[in-house]
């Protein structure tokens, strides 16, 4: 971003990604997962820390997916999610300050 304006596309697929995050419970869940030991998690390990039924972890679980920032694998009758490292990676980099920003310009836009 930049680096050279974002295509339709790639503006796109990001804001989906971004948009999954904006929810709290789903930013959450992205942290749970990816700290979790062994980098995956069960969903059976993903409904205690939250005051929302199954469904509810479940639906948000799918945006996740959907939005590409988790990967997942049915395993009997749980469902284990991991975090996707090139969506962190994608959305990180366009966060990135550019190099040679100086304090001063980067405090002004706050």
């Amino acid at each position: 971003m930049v680096r050279e304006p974002l295509d339709e596309e790639v503006a796109a697929d990001l804001a989906r990604m971004f948009k999954a995050l904006s929810d709290p419970v789903r930013l959450r869940l992205l942290s749970l997962i990816a700290s979790h030991e062994g980098g995956e998690a069960c969903v059976c390990d993903l409904t205690g820390p939250f005051d929302v039924s199954q469904p509810t972890i479940s639906h948000h679980l799918k945006v996740l997916r959907e939005a590409g920032l988790v990967g997942s694998e049915r395993r009997g009758t749980w469902v284990y999610y991991w975090v996707l490292p090139a969506a962190l990676t994608r959305l990180s980099s366009l966060l990135r300050t550019p190099a040679g920003t100086t304090a001063t310009t980067a405090g002004a836009a706050g």
